[in-house]
């Protein structure tokens, strides 16, 4: 092992995933680390790639999106294409954060108003019966 590999127990450690979400992403074909027997090291490419991965998720990326996104930096544009691409995934789901946040505060109107029509139901149902004691 070198300095600039990583266990699994310190990719965890580092990035607060679990071992299955490593195996995981080992088995997409998303990471590919080393095998020394039964023991796994990532290097520094393992490493920026699940930080890439794990952004991704952040944003809504599917994991086959993410995998053509890292697929595109060994295109050898000077990751034009890669950088383009990730822009046009990133736009679409911006559009559908805003559409979902939209949503969203509909909703949120709605309930807020549903609640308000309760409170005054209940301030008319329980006033008689306050004013009976």
């Amino acid at each position: 092992m070198t300095a600039d590999e990583m266990t699994i127990r310190e990719m965890c450690d580092a990035f607060a995933v679990t071992p299955r979400t490593l195996r995981f992403y080992e088995q997409k074909e998303l990471l590919f680390p080393a095998r020394i027997g039964q023991k796994r090291l990532f290097s520094k490419r393992d490493r920026a790639r699940l930080k890439l991965i794990l952004r991704g998720k952040r944003f809504g990326f599917s994991l086959e999106e993410i995998r053509q996104l890292l697929d595109l930096y060994y295109v050898g544009d000077q990751q034009e294409t890669q950088l383009s691409r990730t822009l046009d995934i990133a736009r679409d789901r911006l559009q559908d954060m805003e559409r979902q946040r939209a949503e969203l505060d509909v909703a949120i109107y709605d309930l807020k108003s549903q609640m308000g029509l309760v409170e005054e139901m209940l301030a008319t149902v329980g006033a008689p019966h306050r004013a009976a004691q």
